[in-house]
């Protein structure tokens, strides 16, 4: 895979397969290295390359993994909750190169630290959870902070920040933390993030009915 583009070279010479930066559910270089060993792996088990590929284009993503759960406007919410940790928040962030970020919950050993790099893609921190007080002061002066204490909060107030530019724009939701202070587990969280962009889109589908 060179910059998203997916190539078979398994023949006399290489043939493109598929651009992958087109297939929504399959954003960042983690991805395109899942999407190279599963086309590989259905190459040897005889399907074809247009089938192969046309399945990683349609391919609808995982629940709570970098998946897009709405859109309202011109601002797209991606549910990363199952990003418990920083390593998996890296991988999201890595894969956009500017976001508003949500982020907090019960953090892990050593914080957000080892995210510095990927400090600077940040539009503004929306920060939820135990975690929030610790994670603003780890980011002050590195990026725009709003504590915002829940989801519910987060999820309106960056919706506003973004909406508000009038650009396309990511709303990520990869908390680098258990889930555990305010929610059953990841999943629960997801999901409390998914009713919160829906309550957003529901006004926005009324006014468009007006």
């Amino acid at each position: 895979v060179l910059q998203g583009l997916l190539y078979d070279a398994t023949g006399e010479r290489a043939t493109e397969i598929a651009d992958l930066l087109r297939a929504r559910s399959l954003p960042g270089r983690h991805n395109w290295q899942n999407a190279a060993a599963a086309y590989a792996a259905v190459r040897g088990l005889g399907v074809s390359p247009q089938e192969a590929a046309e399945g990683l284009m349609t391919f609808p993503g995982l629940a709570h993994r970098m998946e897009t759960v709405g859109q309202v406007g011109r601002v797209r919410f991606v549910n990363d909750s199952k990003a418990t940790n920083t390593d998996a928040a890296r991988q999201a962030m890595s894969s956009y190169p500017k976001f508003y970020w949500i982020a907090g919950g019960e953090a892990k050993t050593g914080g957000i630290d080892s995210l510095a790099d990927l400090f600077p893609r940040i539009e503004k921190a929306y920060l939820i959870g135990d975690a929030q007080a610790a994670f603003a002061k780890t980011l002050k002066g590195k990026a725009q902070v709003a504590e915002c204490g829940t989801i519910e909060a987060a999820v309106a107030a960056a919706y506003a920040d973004a909406a508000a530019t009038g650009q396309d724009a990511i709303v990520l939701l990869s908390p680098a933390c258990a889930s555990f202070d305010q929610f059953a587990d990841f999943e629960a969280r997801g999901e409390a993030f998914r009713s919160a962009v829906m309550g957003l889109a529901q006004p926005a589908a009324k006014g468009a009915r007006a």
